[in-house]
């Protein structure tokens, strides 16, 4: 049965125009487990709570929360629909290619391949960022609170972490795959230990009551309430992400045309139902002064309420759990990144392209794309060298660029005049208004995390989002538009790299629907 439906992905990823090259290692229980793992509840609410308590305090992680779960949900079901149509591990710009209107196709799927190769490298870096910020931590807390950790010493953890991870993710699919089920139950282990443990421990002075929780916005900035409200997205933006992580293993997914686009909603709605409890919690359990919370010598706000509510010995304990699990959720963003790498440069649009589009002999996966991947991140990691302000520009980052990759071949699917014929996940009446909510969502968070802390930023307090991801967006267009050696002279958009008889061969077992589908992608 197994080897039948790894025999239809195949005829199916030939009819798109592309060999099986990769493993096909991946149940659709574990295609969730990437999407899920890549989330990382715990790990990531701790990583980015610093963005939502100055913003609203409990009322951004509640309400903050609850509004940008909902909304991404219409991401994750647009998104579903058109990996369901065509699977594939470039479908991003592969969907805006084949759905754009033929006059824009090649630019806008060159826009969508380089945003989403730079959002996804930019998430592995601030998930990696997020987790050596998390160990120095746990060293501080260790040391009586004695030592706080210089920029040169959080970079040099970045750097080890992410030559630890290039190895883990290099390894073969098989073992890739195997690991996410452990990575899961990881990642659910650790968010009901923090839903029971937090609210037992918690001093009487630490807890707050109900009204508090649910009807308060303390405004650490000089923003407007509303506005310093909004500005608080950015963190369940940052968690709530990378669940487009089973898109680009969809060559390696065993029945993918179903597994990927379940695994994409269902990753997200399990997050922004468990990530609601953790917030609540939090909120119910970290006290009133968050001027405390965020000036703690620490350095990491949630390491500082886990300080106060369980001490030092079981802060340890449970912070190196979240550590841990950090460290999975960046090898995880590490595979999917080197994915859309590998299929992007197999398509021949990326500089080195050659050289990306390689499988490793012994574990038959695109290695060199993983340090690729790893190389940039560390660059990257370069910005913590300006300020603090400057490196949390990474988060920003690998948001600005998925929602570009997302709205964009949707936008393309509704507007670009291409016959649409859905897959076996398939909205029906639902699917143009939660794709122009999808879209307007998408937008609108876009413009929403490239704001400043404050009305009037100094150097050191600027938004450096509007400069590195807009630097990168310009670099990329100015690439493409080159004089003779731009994209616009080569790319040519998917390129086939199976034999015509072949593909037609492959074509010919497909059933009825699945051959429309197809033809409808080769117009």
């Amino acid at each position: 049965m197994e080897v039948t439906t790894h025999r239809r992905d195949a005829q199916i990823l030939a009819g798109l125009g592309y060999k099986q090259e990769l493993h096909r290692a991946f149940t659709p229980l574990e295609v969730f487990g990437i999407a899920f793992s890549i989330i990382g509840l715990v790990p990531s609410i701790a990583s980015t709570i610093g963005f939502a308590l100055p913003n609203g305090g409990p009322g951004a992680l509640v309400w903050g929360w609850a509004i940008c779960a909902t909304m991404v949900m219409f991401t994750a079901m647009a998104l579903g629909e058109l990996s369901s149509a065509a699977p594939t591990s470039g479908g991003l710009y592969f969907w805006t290619f084949k759905y754009a209107s033929s006059r824009y196709r090649k630019l806008l799927s060159w826009i969508v391949g380089y945003s989403n190769t730079m959002g996804s490298i930019a998430g592995a870096a601030s998930v990696q960022w997020g987790c050596a910020v998390q160990l120095v931590a746990a060293v501080s807390i260790g040391s009586g609170l004695t030592f706080t950790a210089t920029s040169a010493q959080i970079y040099g953890v970045y750097v080890a972490l992410l030559v630890l991870g290039g190895i883990v993710a290099s390894t073969a699919s098989a073992l890739v795959a195997r690991l996410q089920g452990i990575y899961t139950c990881l990642n659910l282990l650790l968010c009901l230990a923090l839903i029971i443990a937090l609210p037992i421990s918690t001093p009487s002075d630490f807890k707050n009551d109900a009204s508090y929780v649910f009807s308060s916005l303390p405004n650490l900035t000089t923003w407007p309430n509303g506005f310093a409200f909004v500005l608080s997205f950015l963190a369940p933006l940052w968690t709530i992400g990378g669940f487009d992580g089973p898109i680009h293993i969809s060559e390696e997914a065993s029945n993918a045309r179903t597994a990927v686009p379940w695994a994409i909603v269902s990753s997200v709605g399990v997050s922004g139902l468990i990530g609601w409890g953790i917030n609540v919690v939090i909120a119910f359990n970290m006290g009133k002064n968050m001027e405390n919370i965020m000036a703690s010598s620490i350095g990491q706000p949630m390491a500082t309420i886990f300080f106060n509510s369980f001490g030092t010995r079981s802060t340890l304990a449970i912070w190196s759990i979240v550590v841990a699990v950090q460290f999975t959720m960046a090898t995880s963003a590490l595979v999917s990144t080197s994915r859309q790498i590998f299929a992007f440069s197999r398509d021949g649009a990326l500089p080195f392209s050659r050289f990306l589009y390689r499988i490793n002999p012994y574990t038959q996966t695109p290695a060199n794309c993983v340090w690729a991947s790893v190389l940039v991140a560390m660059l990257l990691g370069l910005l913590a060298f300006a300020g603090s302000t400057a490196i949390n520009a990474i988060f920003s980052i690998g948001i600005i660029g998925q929602y570009v990759a997302f709205a964009l071949p949707v936008a393309s699917r509704l507007l670009g005049g291409v016959p649409w014929t859905p897959g076996p996940f398939n909205l029906k009446k639902l699917s143009i208004p939660v794709a122009i909510t999808m879209i307007a969502w998408s937008v609108f968070s876009m413009v929403i995390v490239m704001f400043p802390s404050t009305p009037d930023p100094t150097a050191t307090e600027m938004n450096y989002t509007v400069v590195v991801g807009g630097g990168w967006l310009l670099l990329c267009v100015a690439y493409y538009y080159l004089p003779v050696y731009g994209g616009r002279h080569w790319f040519v958009g998917p390129i086939s790299n199976i034999e015509p008889i072949e593909q037609a061969e492959r074509r010919e077992s497909l059933s009825d629907a699945e051959k429309a589908s197809v033809e409808v992608l080769e117009k």
